[in-house]
């Protein structure tokens, strides 16, 4: 008679965090290497003209899609993780269903902006009149262009290895069919077709899984499209309207720094803000990428009622984002100005200045990256949203003194200034948070004593 195999020893939640992360890394690699491909196919084909105008078309609806949807697979992983761990199944349904339909509103409402901006703004997007009519088709993909009830069901479900490959499918649809437009030498239309078809592809890779596994999981058992939403969840509309409108703001942000650095400025200063951002954030993604596998932990912590845990593994992502932002740091200073003139050219190694204060700011965010989820996990996305909003209120405010006084220089230091305003801020409003439910889950133990011994028993999960 041989002893039972031993229990797999459970995985620790830092260590499924970072292995998660490192799953979404590896898809990231594997996307630019593959996306930078068909972006080399579109520019040779069609030359540097039309090449920046199928950019320009799909910024556009990038910006809209990032604007207009809700990000409702916070809402999924908030509201839906202890109906799921309880095995509530028609609750599940219902944060299910109330997802679904947060993605039809901001998919309508991001179609029916962008090809009414495309038809009627096409000159203030710089678009050539020709391409209007394409540019509106084009629009036609935002609908399709977050997936995010599908991603929230695959964090939700630690599928993170296929949720590595949702870029990376889109980019290699682009890279055939541009592939296909350059041998066939096809007209700007046709390229803007093969982007628009990466961004369905995306989606429908997502959809198919997420269904496959609901359903090998069964839970697509009894689901109805039509039913209760937002019904006995307790303020699960004004989440969503947080989580949405503080994403919005923080993708707004970035672009109207930009436009006030070349208002005030002039397009080299603009150019100088832009490149230097772009590396900044590129320093610090790998270490961001910890967020979207955060979430899911966090859900699950709070609904099973482990506020010190959920603080544990805080404290220890903080620690390692810090010890992330000090790297970045370091070799922002140390090699900056190598970096820009080796990657970008001679002529824009003046940028490295300003890329200091940005990644400086970065690092700040970095470190403190845990903060934000610790707040929407446990159903205060209205206070992250206040200080966002306070703290962009703020910055705004003092943005133009400080760039007609100090130049760049004064818009970096004040980016710098918001970073830890941000992070000092959002660190109050989560102490605040623990606290209180710490203070609930003591009454409701002491309610619990005073009522005497229960007949009921728990059932494990």
């Amino acid at each position: 008679m041989t002893d039972a195999p031993a229990a797999a020893k459970p995985v620790s939640p830092l260590k499924k965090v970072l292995a998660n992360a490192g799953q979404l890394l590896s898809g990231r690699v594997v996307n630019a290497v593959v996306g930078l491909a068909y972006i080399a196919l579109t520019a040779r084909s069609l030359g540097q003209e039309a090449m920046g105008v199928v950019v320009l078309v799909n910024a556009f609806a990038q910006f809209l899609g990032e604007v207009a949807h809700f990000q409702s697979w916070q809402t999924l992983i908030t509201y839906g993780t202890g109906p799921l761990i309880e095995n509530d199944r028609p609750k599940f349904h219902q944060v299910l269903r109330l997802s679904l339909l947060l993605d039809l509103i901001s998919g309508v409402l991001g179609v029916v902006l962008g090809v009414l901006g495309a038809l009627f703004f096409w000159k203030t997007l710089q678009w050539p009149a020709d391409v209007i009519g394409y540019g509106a088709l084009y629009a036609l993909s935002i609908g399709v262009m977050t997936s995010a009830t599908g991603v929230g069901l695959l964090r939700m479900f630690d599928r993170f290895r296929y949720l590595a490959g949702q870029q990376a499918v889109s980019s290699l649809v682009r890279m055939v069919g541009c592939a296909i437009c350059a041998v066939l030498h096809a007209p700007i239309q046709w390229f803007l077709l093969a982007w628009a078809a990466g961004t369905f592809a995306q989606f429908i890779y997502i959809a198919a899984i997420a269904i496959w596994d609901l359903n090998k999981r069964g839970l697509l058992k009894g689901f109805a499209v039509f039913g209760p939403t937002g019904a006995g969840l307790p303020g699960v509309w004004r989440f969503a309207m947080a989580t949405n409108f503080s994403s919005t703001l923080d993708v707004g942000f970035t672009h109207v720094l930009t436009l006030v650095v070349g208002v005030l400025l002039g397009p080299v200063q603009a150019g100088y803000w832009r490149i230097g951002k772009q590396v900044a954030d590129g320093m610090a993604k790998p270490a961001r990428l910890m967020v979207p596998a955060l979430y899911p932990e966090l859900a699950k912590m709070r609904a099973s009622g482990g506020q010190q845990a959920m603080t544990k593994l805080a404290l220890q992502i903080g620690l390692i984002g810090g010890a992330a932002a000090g790297i970045l740091l370091l070799v922002s200073l140390v090699a900056g100005r190598w970096i820009l003139t080796t990657v970008m050219g001679e002529g824009y190694g003046a940028a490295a200045g300003v890329m200091n204060w940005q990644v400086a700011a970065a690092a700040i965010g970095v470190m403190t990256l845990p903060l934000e989820p610790m707040l929407v996990s446990m159903r205060a996305a209205g206070a992250a949203l206040a200080v966002r909003l306070v703290v962009v209120i703020a910055y705004l405010a003092a943005l133009v003194p400080l760039i007609t006084t100090f130049g760049l220089t004064g818009a970096g230091a004040a980016l710098v200034a918001s970073a830890l305003a941000m992070a000092i801020g959002m660190y109050f409003m989560a102490r605040r948070r623990l606290a209180r439910l710490a203070a609930e889950e003591g009454s409701a133990r002491t309610d619990k004593d005073d009522e005497g011994p229960s007949h009921d028993y728990a059932h494990g999960v």
